[in-house]
């Protein structure tokens, strides 16, 4: 083989490898803009959370500022996208109270969600002797023996979108939902309690924020 021909053969491999580079640079770019078009069509909405109630079995403040709680909330989902189905691979329930989480992670059980669906969870939210900071500690006692509490129903967790056979991947979905709940026997509470075996169900229909 002559000096020619020979670098003629090794000039032909970076040519060729070039050439395989474009295309599938060129495929993976059409296929993300057709993703992109058909997503912007779609034009995808966040789910849209609901507290509906909550059920107080047990909310006590003890020295040295600890708190212990038991409640079971209900928590309604709804997909408002007509051609996007939602994943939920991970989501944890808890409370807070003046930006501390006064509960443990509660898990639910992962779910698909399909176009206009609605899925309604009911877990249990508890804390057995959860250390309060001092300043929250006194605004506790101090909500506590007014008769009212506010309290943040938060749910964080993963969540995944489905376009036809398209499965996203997975985004942070952020839930807080406001919770206004009376203690004891006030007669002019706003929100009337009703006794449920050993505990009291207050009806809250309190619409969430969601970040995703």
């Amino acid at each position: 083989m002559s000096v020619k021909e020979c670098t003629h053969h090794k000039n032909k491999k970076p040519k060729l490898l070039r050439k395989l580079l474009s295309i599938f640079l060129i495929i993976s770019f059409l296929v993300l803009l057709t993703f992109l078009i058909t997503w912007a069509i779609l034009q995808p909405k966040k789910p849209r959370f609901t507290l509906q109630d909550a059920t107080i079995y047990a909310f006590n403040v003890s020295a040295p500022i600890l708190l212990s709680s038991n409640f079971q909330v209900t928590i309604a989902s709804h997909n408002p996208n007509s051609r996007i189905g939602v994943y939920y691979d991970k989501l944890n329930a808890f409370a807070s109270y003046k930006n501390q989480q006064i509960t443990y992670f509660t898990g639910i059980q992962p779910v698909y969600q399909g176009h206009h669906d609605t899925n309604v969870w009911s877990p249990f939210v508890f804390g057995n002797n959860v250390p309060v900071a001092p300043y929250n500690g006194a605004a506790l006692t101090q909500d506590q023996s007014n008769g009212a509490i506010s309290l943040l129903i938060k749910i964080n967790g993963r969540v995944r979108w489905r376009v036809g056979r398209f499965i996203s991947g997975r985004y942070h979905i952020h839930v807080n939902c406001p919770a206004y709940i009376p203690f004891g026997n006030k007669q002019n509470s706003a929100i009337p309690g009703i006794v449920v075996g050993t505990g009291i169900k207050y009806q809250l229909s309190q619409r969430c924020s969601v970040n995703v």
